[in-house]
């Protein structure tokens, strides 16, 4: 890790989010300092609304590669000028500051971490779920939390499976718990509900509760997807 003061690449994997990515950015800019932002990079997957105009519009560098969050993800980071990496989505917004707290935990040799979540809803079901992401066990993590890592520890775990085409940042996240002490910081992010009130609460944590437990018994990622695409991709 370079030394002095680290600086942070944000990185946006999309896919026709017109009607966020313009909202986020400017969230991130007002609620961060510049002498922790190297850039914001949005890395789009072939959207077909207005979602890479926004995103120039509001001041972030936008890369296209192919559709697939991993692989999204993996040319952001090819892309990225920071010591430090910061994959958000984006309907996550992140609290006040997030960029001190993510350059504090670094700089106190936390090589990565997540924030704790909450829903952009008083859903009694979904403030249940978001609570126990407070507990730093790979059970409650997801990529709804958000992700900072240093480069030099993402190099050294290779990355993205780009295998899966979902349940990449699970897969990617627990080996990361196998390299370095993960760090919960103590704020929240704040996720948008959107897929469960289209499916509905409890059967889309069902499904995702399946999913974990199909990885969990040694299922690969095109199982994997196979069973998202016939449960839960709307």
């Amino acid at each position: 890790m370079k030394r002095g003061n680290p600086k942070i690449s944000i990185i946006i994997p999309v896919l026709n989010e017109e009607d966020r990515i313009g909202e986020l950015i400017t969230f991130l800019y007002k609620n961060s300092t510049s002498k922790n932002i190297a850039e914001i990079l949005v890395i789009d997957g072939g959207s077909n609304d207005n979602t890479v105009s926004l995103a120039k519009k509001t001041g972030a560098k936008v890369y296209k590669s192919e559709k697939g969050r991993a692989k999204q993800m993996n040319y952001g980071v090819r892309m990225a000028k920071g010591e430090i990496l910061y994959f958000l989505h984006a309907d996550t917004f992140p609290s006040k500051n997030f960029d001190q707290y993510i350059v504090n935990a670094i700089s106190h040799n936390q090589q990565a971490g997540c924030f704790q979540m909450k829903f952009d809803s008083d859903n009694w079901a979904l403030q249940f779920f978001a609570w126990f992401t407070r507990y730093n066990h790979m059970i409650c993590r997801g990529g709804d939390q958000s992700l900072f890592i240093s480069k030099e520890l993402f190099k050294k775990t290779k990355g993205f499976n780009e295998d899966y085409i979902i349940f990449e940042d699970n897969e990617f996240i627990g080996r990361i718990y196998q390299k370095t002490n993960f760090k919960i910081l103590p704020y929240h992010v704040k996720t948008s509900a959107r897929k469960y009130r289209k499916l509905g609460v409890f059967k889309l944590q069902y499904h995702f509760g399946v999913i974990h437990l199909k990885n969990y018994l040694g299922a690969g990622p095109e199982k994997l997807y196979d069973y998202y695409k016939r449960k839960i991709a709307l």
